[in-house]
Protein backbone atom coordinates (compact mmCIF):
# COMPACT_ATOMS: atom_id res chain seq x y z
CA UNK A 1 0.00 0.00 0.00
CA UNK A 2 1.24 3.72 -0.94
CA UNK A 3 1.62 5.62 1.59
CA UNK A 4 -0.02 8.78 0.58
CA UNK A 5 -2.89 6.23 0.44
CA UNK A 6 -2.55 5.29 3.97
CA UNK A 7 -2.66 8.78 4.80
CA UNK A 8 -5.77 9.68 2.97
CA UNK A 9 -7.45 6.93 4.38
CA UNK A 10 -6.33 8.22 8.36
CA UNK A 11 -8.16 11.27 7.50
CA UNK A 12 -11.33 9.95 7.92
CA UNK A 13 -10.12 8.93 11.33
CA UNK A 14 -11.89 11.21 13.79
CA UNK A 15 -10.86 11.40 17.24
CA UNK A 16 -12.53 14.08 19.34
CA UNK A 17 -11.11 17.45 19.10
CA UNK A 18 -8.01 18.41 21.30
CA UNK A 19 -10.34 20.90 23.00
CA UNK A 20 -12.72 18.87 24.07
CA UNK A 21 -13.59 18.76 27.80
CA UNK A 22 -14.53 14.88 27.43
CA UNK A 23 -10.79 14.92 25.85
CA UNK A 24 -8.84 13.65 29.57
CA UNK A 25 -4.91 14.26 28.09
CA UNK A 26 -3.31 15.87 31.81
CA UNK A 27 -2.53 12.98 33.65
CA UNK A 28 -1.14 13.81 37.61
CA UNK A 29 0.77 11.32 38.95
CA UNK A 30 1.34 11.87 43.22
CA UNK A 31 3.31 9.46 45.40
CA UNK A 32 2.16 6.37 43.28
CA UNK A 33 3.00 2.92 44.90
CA UNK A 34 2.00 -0.59 43.62
CA UNK A 35 3.21 -3.37 45.92
CA UNK A 36 2.74 -7.00 45.11
CA UNK A 37 3.58 -9.96 46.64
CA UNK A 38 5.53 -8.09 49.69
CA UNK A 39 7.44 -5.87 46.38
CA UNK A 40 6.90 -2.63 45.66
CA UNK A 41 6.90 -2.71 42.17
CA UNK A 42 6.09 0.79 41.33
CA UNK A 43 8.07 3.08 44.31
CA UNK A 44 6.96 6.56 44.97
CA UNK A 45 6.12 7.86 41.14
CA UNK A 46 5.22 11.53 40.87
CA UNK A 47 4.84 12.60 36.82
CA UNK A 48 3.13 15.03 34.85
CA UNK A 49 2.28 13.89 31.59
CA UNK A 50 1.12 17.01 29.98
CA UNK A 51 -1.22 17.02 25.90
CA UNK A 52 0.50 17.11 23.27
CA UNK A 53 4.02 15.55 22.85
CA UNK A 54 4.01 11.54 22.06
CA UNK A 55 5.62 10.28 25.52
CA UNK A 56 7.59 7.15 25.12
CA UNK A 57 8.35 4.98 28.02
CA UNK A 58 11.24 3.09 27.81
CA UNK A 59 13.46 0.91 30.62
CA UNK A 60 14.67 -2.08 31.18
CA UNK A 61 12.92 -5.08 31.72
CA UNK A 62 11.12 -5.03 35.00
CA UNK A 63 11.40 -1.89 35.41
CA UNK A 64 7.88 -1.18 35.70
CA UNK A 65 6.76 -0.06 32.94
CA UNK A 66 3.76 -1.76 31.64
CA UNK A 67 2.33 -1.74 35.50
CA UNK A 68 2.60 2.05 35.23
CA UNK A 69 1.02 2.14 32.07
CA UNK A 70 -1.99 0.16 33.47
CA UNK A 71 -1.87 2.39 36.94
CA UNK A 72 -2.27 5.90 33.88
CA UNK A 73 -5.47 3.51 32.85
CA UNK A 74 -6.99 2.71 35.60
CA UNK A 75 -6.84 -0.70 35.56
CA UNK A 76 -4.96 -1.57 38.94
CA UNK A 77 -5.15 0.47 42.02
CA UNK A 78 -2.35 1.74 43.57
CA UNK A 79 -1.45 0.61 46.87
CA UNK A 80 -0.87 4.30 47.55
CA UNK A 81 -0.76 7.59 45.80
CA UNK A 82 -3.18 8.60 43.19
CA UNK A 83 -3.76 9.63 39.09
CA UNK A 84 -5.87 11.98 38.04
CA UNK A 85 -6.60 13.32 34.38
CA UNK A 86 -7.64 17.09 34.68
CA UNK A 87 -8.39 16.35 38.31
CA UNK A 88 -9.98 13.43 37.51
CA UNK A 89 -9.18 9.85 39.73
CA UNK A 90 -8.24 7.05 37.17
CA UNK A 91 -10.42 4.65 36.92
CA UNK A 92 -14.03 3.33 35.02
CA UNK A 93 -14.98 7.21 33.88
CA UNK A 94 -11.78 8.30 32.17
CA UNK A 95 -11.38 5.14 30.95
CA UNK A 96 -14.51 5.48 28.72
CA UNK A 97 -12.21 8.34 27.22
CA UNK A 98 -9.32 6.06 26.61
CA UNK A 99 -7.96 3.16 24.53
CA UNK A 100 -5.09 0.52 24.91
CA UNK A 101 -3.27 -1.37 22.96
CA UNK A 102 -1.71 -4.32 24.82
CA UNK A 103 2.02 -6.43 23.35
CA UNK A 104 -0.70 -9.57 22.41
CA UNK A 105 -3.64 -8.42 21.03
CA UNK A 106 -7.15 -9.18 22.38
CA UNK A 107 -9.22 -9.90 19.46
CA UNK A 108 -13.11 -11.11 19.42
CA UNK A 109 -14.26 -14.56 17.37
CA UNK A 110 -15.47 -12.75 14.43
CA UNK A 111 -14.17 -11.10 11.53
CA UNK A 112 -11.65 -8.49 10.79
CA UNK A 113 -14.58 -6.55 9.88
CA UNK A 114 -17.30 -7.38 12.58
CA UNK A 115 -14.19 -6.55 15.10
CA UNK A 116 -13.86 -2.53 14.32
CA UNK A 117 -18.04 -2.82 13.57
CA UNK A 118 -18.28 -3.72 17.42
CA UNK A 119 -16.82 -0.71 18.63
CA UNK A 120 -18.18 1.78 16.00
CA UNK A 121 -21.71 0.49 17.23
CA UNK A 122 -20.87 1.15 20.65
CA UNK A 123 -20.43 5.05 19.69
CA UNK A 124 -23.57 7.08 18.90
CA UNK A 125 -24.25 9.33 16.33
CA UNK A 126 -23.45 7.48 13.91
CA UNK A 127 -25.79 5.92 11.15
CA UNK A 128 -24.72 2.38 9.38
CA UNK A 129 -23.48 4.33 5.77
CA UNK A 130 -21.64 6.57 8.22
CA UNK A 131 -20.01 3.26 10.55
CA UNK A 132 -19.34 1.25 7.26
CA UNK A 133 -17.24 3.94 5.82
CA UNK A 134 -15.33 4.59 9.02
CA UNK A 135 -14.56 0.95 9.11
CA UNK A 136 -13.26 0.75 5.34
CA UNK A 137 -10.92 3.99 5.91
CA UNK A 138 -9.21 2.13 9.43
CA UNK A 139 -9.06 -1.18 7.28
CA UNK A 140 -7.79 0.69 4.56
CA UNK A 141 -5.38 2.15 6.64
CA UNK A 142 -3.42 -0.30 8.01
CA UNK A 143 -3.56 -2.43 4.72
CA UNK A 144 -6.29 -4.97 5.48
CA UNK A 145 -8.95 -4.25 3.57
CA UNK A 146 -8.40 -7.44 1.97
CA UNK A 147 -8.97 -9.30 5.03
CA UNK A 148 -11.98 -7.73 6.16
CA UNK A 149 -13.61 -10.74 5.57
CA UNK A 150 -11.29 -12.81 7.76
CA UNK A 151 -11.37 -14.59 11.15
CA UNK A 152 -9.73 -12.16 13.28
CA UNK A 153 -8.22 -14.67 14.71
CA UNK A 154 -6.32 -16.16 11.68
CA UNK A 155 -4.54 -13.31 10.90
CA UNK A 156 -0.55 -13.23 11.29
CA UNK A 157 0.84 -11.58 14.44
CA UNK A 158 1.44 -8.28 12.46
CA UNK A 159 -1.60 -7.96 11.25
CA UNK A 160 -3.67 -8.96 14.62
CA UNK A 161 -1.80 -5.84 15.85
CA UNK A 162 -2.88 -3.12 13.00
CA UNK A 163 -6.62 -4.51 13.81
CA UNK A 164 -5.99 -3.92 17.33
CA UNK A 165 -5.14 -0.68 16.64
CA UNK A 166 -7.43 0.55 14.51
CA UNK A 167 -10.20 -1.11 17.11
CA UNK A 168 -8.78 0.42 19.32
CA UNK A 169 -8.55 4.54 17.38
CA UNK A 170 -12.57 3.39 16.32
CA UNK A 171 -13.33 4.48 19.76
CA UNK A 172 -12.33 8.06 19.46
CA UNK A 173 -9.99 8.11 22.77
CA UNK A 174 -8.30 11.17 23.77
CA UNK A 175 -5.80 9.18 25.23
CA UNK A 176 -4.27 6.11 23.16
CA UNK A 177 -2.03 3.83 25.15
CA UNK A 178 0.15 1.30 23.95
CA UNK A 179 2.37 -1.13 25.34
CA UNK A 180 5.20 -2.43 23.24
CA UNK A 181 2.50 -2.51 19.66
CA UNK A 182 5.46 -3.39 17.67
CA UNK A 183 7.51 -5.74 19.42
CA UNK A 184 8.80 -9.03 17.64
CA UNK A 185 6.48 -7.55 14.20
CA UNK A 186 7.53 -7.93 10.90
CA UNK A 187 9.07 -4.02 9.45
CA UNK A 188 5.69 -3.53 6.94
CA UNK A 189 3.43 -4.06 10.05
CA UNK A 190 5.45 -1.87 12.03
CA UNK A 191 5.87 0.67 9.57
CA UNK A 192 1.58 1.06 9.52
CA UNK A 193 1.33 0.96 13.05
CA UNK A 194 3.54 3.61 13.43
CA UNK A 195 1.86 5.87 10.57
CA UNK A 196 -1.02 4.98 12.26
CA UNK A 197 -0.12 6.08 15.65
CA UNK A 198 1.90 9.27 13.98
CA UNK A 199 -2.09 10.71 12.19
CA UNK A 200 -4.38 9.46 15.74
CA UNK A 201 -1.09 12.08 16.94
CA UNK A 202 -1.36 14.72 14.81
CA UNK A 203 -5.17 14.64 14.84
CA UNK A 204 -5.09 15.41 19.11
CA UNK A 205 -4.78 12.06 20.43
CA UNK A 206 -2.35 11.98 23.30
CA UNK A 207 0.43 8.75 22.46
CA UNK A 208 1.68 7.52 25.57
CA UNK A 209 3.39 4.86 24.04
CA UNK A 210 6.24 1.88 25.55
CA UNK A 211 9.32 0.73 23.38
CA UNK A 212 12.64 -0.76 23.49
CA UNK A 213 13.26 0.36 20.63
CA UNK A 214 15.35 3.42 20.21
CA UNK A 215 15.46 3.51 16.62
CA UNK A 216 11.24 4.36 17.46
CA UNK A 217 11.72 6.59 19.50
CA UNK A 218 13.63 8.53 17.86
CA UNK A 219 10.90 8.45 14.63
CA UNK A 220 8.23 8.62 16.82
CA UNK A 221 8.50 10.37 20.05
CA UNK A 222 8.76 13.86 21.38
CA UNK A 223 9.83 13.52 25.12
CA UNK A 224 11.18 10.09 27.15
CA UNK A 225 9.83 8.91 30.07
CA UNK A 226 12.80 6.55 31.04
CA UNK A 227 11.96 3.98 34.50
CA UNK A 228 14.36 1.68 36.13
CA UNK A 229 13.27 -0.24 39.20
CA UNK A 230 9.94 0.99 39.51
CA UNK A 231 10.98 4.68 39.82
CA UNK A 232 10.78 7.66 36.77
CA UNK A 233 14.72 8.19 36.56
CA UNK A 234 13.76 10.78 34.53
CA UNK A 235 11.72 12.55 31.75
CA UNK A 236 13.23 15.01 28.91
CA UNK A 237 12.58 15.64 25.15
CA UNK A 238 13.78 12.46 22.72
CA UNK A 239 17.23 14.80 21.60
CA UNK A 240 18.31 15.28 24.89
CA UNK A 241 17.74 11.58 26.16
CA UNK A 242 19.60 10.56 23.03
CA UNK A 243 22.51 12.99 23.08
CA UNK A 244 22.73 13.05 27.40
CA UNK A 245 21.05 11.15 29.03
CA UNK A 246 20.58 12.38 32.86
CA UNK A 247 20.24 9.31 34.87
CA UNK A 248 23.23 6.71 35.35
CA UNK A 249 20.36 4.02 34.73
CA UNK A 250 19.12 5.56 31.15
CA UNK A 251 23.16 6.16 30.53
CA UNK A 252 23.67 2.29 31.27
CA UNK A 253 20.61 1.11 28.80
CA UNK A 254 21.62 3.29 26.13
CA UNK A 255 25.24 1.98 26.11
CA UNK A 256 24.53 -1.49 25.87
CA UNK A 257 25.41 -1.95 29.57
CA UNK A 258 22.92 -4.04 32.30
CA UNK A 259 21.00 -2.07 34.85
CA UNK A 260 21.57 -3.70 38.01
Amino acid sequence: MRMHDAAEALSLVRPRPAGDADNLQTADVKGLVFQAGGRRLIDGVDLTINPGPITMIMGPNGAGKSLLLRLLHGLLTPTSGSVSWNGEKAGDGTRKRQAMVFQKPVLLRRSVAANVDFVLKLKNGRNRTERIERRNALLHSVGLSDHAKQPARLLSGGEQQRLALIRALASEPGVLFLDEPTASLDPASVLMIENAVSEAHLKGVKIIFITHDIGQVKRLGDEVVFMAKGRVTEQTSVPAFVSAPRSKEADAYLNGRLVI
